[in-house]
């Protein structure tokens, strides 16, 4: 899993930013994130009639009829939010603050101040019934016109995961991603060209790393057998007016170690868009960490369809991944997972919204090598990628969101059901409970160009 186990203090790690460029997630556009700018305000167009005094004889003018009064200015359109960070909705990023850095040209900034709190049934030991914490304290600052850009995100966050255990912001900023998650540098050879370079989200998945981009507070359980943060360099090309190709070369579940090969091709049109996403480690290293789990050593394998009109934006998406038996890396056996999920938002009035999201996930069963077993001889030991091997669930979860302006309020109602369970594997103080309950609320401020001067 991406998510370790918990550290019980709070903590907080805002952030310092570096100059590096701008990023996105499993997505296929020239900047590999599609941009989902808002319509234009449409501006009224003012005819303004003006009169004349009209006399037959006019041994002196006639006083000049009163002048109209001018016709107001039209408003201009406001400003649209940028396509970085990627955000599914429903809620709204902010145009960007921008200003002028001098040698560095127009820059443009954002950010997120945000806090969750969570109530849970049947926790593990170690974690708490109810816990709160920062969710995101973050800032991104992006240079985006000209043949040289940058993406810059940094700060503190938290990460949570259904069926993980709650684990603090600073445990997550030491033993994920840093306090500068996504950063890279951005060339623009042509307008359908770009190439990325640095830290970047991954081109795996439908839903995105930070909880503000997705349309529930907490990632599934399908997004935690994907990648979030990679290292490496990326290339988009767009291919006419429907078809967009990303191609990567980075370290998979932030190795360090520049062994995957990643990739998608998506298909958009009107309303519809058709992605097919595939990665995998083509030199597998025995090499884990909280932020690098033994799917480092596997390939991941998507099909993801969105329907977005309107209010309402539905999402279905397929996905496999696979972890071979690699006798040279400890896998005697391997397993997989087969699973699919689909993610649905609806828009009302007044800035409410209803989000949900219903998963499936089945995992085959496999082993790895512990040489500390059988008095230092070895033998092999379960390879779990869920539940225990062989396991299997089902999650469903529904957000009711309200925001205005930058601010924002969600909450959340989440439950997870496991099936064909190893005991110790999954819920309650022994490991054994086949079922989680969650509520969580989340209230916070996004940020822009609706920062204003007193």
């Amino acid at each position: 899993m991406k998510i370790n186990r918990p550290i019980r203090n709070l903590a907080l790690g805002l952030c310092l930013a570096c100059f590096v460029s701008p990023g996105l997630k499993a997505q296929t556009t020239t900047d590999s994130t599609p941009a989902t700018p808002a319509d234009a305000a449409k501006q009224k167009e003012v005819n303004v009639l003006k009169g004349e005094t009209q006399t037959d004889q006019t041994p002196t003018p006639a006083p000049a009829a009163p002048a109209a009064p001018a016709a107001p200015a039209a408003a201009p359109a406001p400003a649209a939010p940028l396509s970085s960070p990627a955000m599914t909705g429903p809620l709204a990023g902010q145009a960007p603050l921008v200003f002028d850095s001098g040698p560095l040209g127009k820059l443009s900034v954002n950010g997120i101040i945000s806090g969750f709190g969570m109530v849970q049934g049947d926790h593990v030991p170690g974690d708490g019934r109810a816990d709160a914490d920062l969710s995101n304290g973050q800032i991104w600052i992006q240079k985006t016109d000209g043949k040289f850009q940058f993406y810059v995100q940094a700060g503190a966050y938290n990460i949570q995961a259904l069926g993980a255990p709650f684990s603090n912001v600073a445990s997550q900023i030491t033993n994920l991603y840093g306090p500068v998650p996504t950063a890279y540098l951005k060339l623009v050879p042509t307008k359908s060209t770009s190439i990325l370079i640095g830290e970047l989200p991954t081109l795996i998945g439908a839903e995105y790393t930070f909880s503000f981009e997705n349309m529930n507070i907490e990632r599934g359980l399908l997004w935690n057998q994907e990648t979030a943060i990679s290292r490496g360099i990326q290339l988009n090309q767009a291919i006419g007016k429907y078809l967009a190709l990303s191609f990567s070369l980075n370290d998979g579940f932030y190795s360090n170690r520049y062994t995957w090969l990643s990739g998608s091709l998506a298909f958009t049109k009107g309303a519809h868009a058709l992605s097919f996403v595939a990665g995998g480690n083509f030199n597998e290293k025995n090499y884990f960490t909280p932020a690098t789990p033994i799917q480092n050593d596997g390939s991941i394998y998507n099909v993801i369809y969105t329907y977005t009109k309107g209010a309402y934006v539905i999402t279905p998406y397929f996905q496999y991944t696979s972890v071979p038996t690699n006798t040279a890396v400890g896998i005697t056996q391997g397993a997989s997972t087969k699973s699919g999920a689909i993610l649905a938002s609806r828009t009302f009035k007044h800035g409410f919204s209803l989000a949900g999201r219903w998963e499936y996930i089945a995992s085959s069963a496999g082993t790895t090598y512990d040489p500390s077993l059988n008095d230092g001889d070895g033998g092999n030991v379960p390879l779990n990628l869920l539940f225990g091997p062989g396991s299997s669930a089902t999650t469903v979860t529904v957000t009711p969101t309200f925001q205005y302006g930058g601010f924002f309020v969600r909450g959340e109602f989440s439950w997870v059901h496991a099936i064909d369970t190893t005991p110790g594997y999954t819920f309650g103080p022994t490991g054994v409970s086949n079922d989680q309950p969650r509520g969580v609320v989340e209230i916070g401020f996004l940020f822009g160009d609706n920062i204003v001067k007193k």
